[in-house]
């Protein structure tokens, strides 16, 4: 059966609630988006495509409820629906704040927003009409994340994949600070260094009681990637260093099969485990 994009869905780690928000999806070249792969690799993994053999990501974002606070981590593709020749394909958004209203939680409310990294499928809600969307929020990205987009001039690609000057950078002039490795955002809500995908990739580790989850940004785009290990993204900005990113997570994960990984791009399901020995080491929990 094709791929489908993922739903709204929650868990709880322990008491504190996430929740992904859906905004869009992609519909992309799957060898071309991950140049190691060829047309075997995907045919033996066609539940990761759509009906049209294109590799099927969801873009969205996740609210993250403790008990006083209220973060949200990455906020998406933004009201748009383009086509993506580089990669064949084409992208989609404008669910996420119609996704965030079902929750019962207004912008107003949201006292962090947290930047997995600044790629523009990850801030396309940060402003409407030149004005943040959630005014009362902090706004936090990985250590030298804004200032490598903002030192980006002279390289036509990657700023077509960063944070648009006028509609994002513009209105966070001022408003953006820095979170470091280990930096809580919020009680039980961490922050930590991933780079590679991004100079100041971050993924975000949730932690309440013995239950633990982890929010992994693009450091694996695609769940085929923990099986796949050499399976290097189109889009890392450094290649190398997202390879051993890569590693070190995995290793971790593989430690603690009891963690919940969540992943905003992941089809069908973004909330699962790493189970090795299963025939696929992801297990979504749907």
């Amino acid at each position: 059966m094709p791929a489908q994009p993922a739903p709204l869905s929650s868990i709880d780690v322990g008491d504190i609630r996430v929740t992904y928000l859906p905004d869009g999806d992609a519909r992309l070249s799957p060898t071309i988006v991950f140049p190691p792969s060829n047309d075997a690799l995907w045919a033996a993994h066609a539940e990761y495509l759509d009906e049209d053999s294109k590799l099927l990501l969801t873009f969205g974002g996740f609210l993250i409820e403790t008990r006083d606070r209220k973060v949200i981590v990455d906020l998406a593709l933004g009201d748009m629906e383009v086509p993506f020749p580089p990669v064949e394909g084409f992208l989609r958004g404008g669910r996420f704040l119609e996704s965030l209203e079902k929750t019962g939680v207004a912008p107003a409310e949201v006292d962090a927003v947290l930047y997995t990294h600044l790629h523009l499928d990850h801030v396309g809600w940060t402003a409407q009409g030149g004005s943040l969307t959630f005014p009362n929020a902090r706004h936090l990205a990985g250590a030298g994340e804004w200032d490598f987009w903002r030192s980006v001039t002279d390289d036509e690609w990657l700023v077509a994949m960063g944070p648009d000057r006028e509609a994002v950078q513009t209105p966070l002039e001022n408003r953006i600070d820095s979170v470091a490795d280990g930096e809580s955002i919020a009680p039980g809500v961490t922050a930590v260094a991933t780079p590679g995908h991004t100079p100041g990739h971050c993924s975000v580790v949730i932690s309440s009681g013995t239950e633990r989850a982890i929010i992994l940004g693009d450091t694996v785009v695609c769940p085929l990637q923990f099986d796949e290990r050499d399976l290097n993204f189109l889009f890392d900005v450094d290649q190398a260093l997202a390879g051993r990113t890569r590693e070190r997570i995995f290793a971790e994960l593989e430690g603690t099969p009891e963690t919940v990984v969540a992943c905003a791009h992941y089809a069908e399901s973004v909330f699962g485990r790493l189970v090795p020995g299963h025939g696929k080491s992801w297990v979504s929990l749907s």
